[in-house]
């Protein structure tokens, strides 16, 4: 309907009373709400912002919209020059059925200047159970408080997403990501930033290319890899799965069952209680585990040198090989240092 939509005509009337403001963070650019009992559905796409969405509303959806120009020279930019940019943007707002729409985009990429460019970021507050799709170019993103389906992503910002539930995918090409107190089915992938993760359950899918991982309280199947950075690892229960091929990885107060590997780096696990199995494995460092020998394992230990006291063991013990059965054998437990030694409890 033309009453939805949001048409450029219609910021010239707004611009002398909102920029000002708008430039020192007080308030939105613009804002419009939707009292529609029957949404359920967020997409925002903008090409050089940040997009904010929050599941702290009983009922209604409200979009507010920030502008800011992208000050290159280091100038004051008016409030004319930022409204004869904003004629280069078809900005829409409204609803479609039982979603709610917020994109900004140019309407010639080919021919823009980029000394004259906006950043039109959207933040948005809705109720809990709501699915968003949500893609900027440039900015980073930030998701609290949903339950429903999460899609995400952005080429160049960092992704922030607290207390989501359900099924979240997240993807930044050059931007870190911090993910607390989120259950579920979570994907998250960057090319070039770290990932701290914390306080989550479910499936629990981390990947990076370039950049560290540090994981804490997380209970579940837990998939972390890197191929630049370590990995730090702290109270994973229920399974874990960590790779990097550039780092060490370092683990403690686990009760779980791990597989780690590393290419360039050494391993260190603390094991409070074993889980199916431990795969621990390092190209050219060291391996040092500390965990309980008092249960039934099955041991397959490799290194230029492998210390180990046993008791109750059955099997072949060398200085730089244990195979055999523990208390009668049960968890399988493989530890390999390529070039390195490995220590168990030592």
């Amino acid at each position: 309907m033309k009453t939805n939509k949001l048409y450029l005509t219609f910021f010239a009337l707004l611009m002398t009373v909102s920029v000002y403001a708008q430039r020192n963070g007080e308030k939105p650019f613009f804002t419009k709400d939707f009292s529609e009992t029957s949404l359920n559905a967020l997409k925002v796409q903008t090409s050089g912002g940040s997009i904010t969405v929050e599941g702290d509303r009983n009922s209604g959806v409200r979009v507010e919209m920030y502008v800011r120009a992208n000050n290159w020279n280091g100038n004051e930019v008016s409030d004319d020059e930022i409204e004869d940019r904003l004629k280069l943007y078809d900005i829409t707002i409204r609803r479609e059925n039982d979603m709610v729409v917020a994109i900004a985009k140019l309407k010639d990429n080919n021919n823009m200047n980029w000394k004259k460019g906006l950043s039109i970021s959207f933040k948005v507050a809705t109720p809990r159970n709501f699915t968003t799709d949500l893609k900027t170019s440039g900015g980073s993103i930030h998701l609290a408080s949903l339950t429903g389906e999460q899609n995400f992503t952005t080429s160049g910002g960092s992704i922030h997403v607290d207390g989501l539930k359900g099924n979240i995918k997240g993807r930044t090409s050059g931007g870190s990501i911090e993910a607390t107190h989120c259950s579920d089915d979570v994907d998250l992938t960057t090319s070039g930033g770290s990932i701290k993760a914390e306080s989550m359950m479910g499936n629990i899918r981390l990947i990076t290319s370039g950049g560290s991982i540090s994981l804490a309280d997380l209970n579940g199947k837990v998939r972390a890899a890197t191929s630049g950075g370590g990995i730090r690892a702290d109270g994973i229960q229920g399974e874990l799965d960590a790779s990097t091929s550039g780092g060490s990885i370092r683990m403690q107060n686990l009760a779980a069952s791990v597989k780690a590997s590393t290419s360039a780096g050494s391993i260190e696990a603390d094991f409070d209680k074993l889980g199916d199995f431990v795969s621990l494995s390092t190209s050219s460092g060291s391996v040092r585990v500390n965990m309980p020998l008092n249960k039934g394992l099955d041991l397959d230990l490799r290194g230029n040198k492998v210390s180990i006291d046993l008791k109750n063991f059955d099997g072949r013990m060398d200085k730089d090989r244990v195979q055999g059965s523990l208390n009668g054998g049960g968890i399988p437990i493989k530890l390999s240092a390529s070039s390195g030694s490995v220590y168990v409890n030592q």
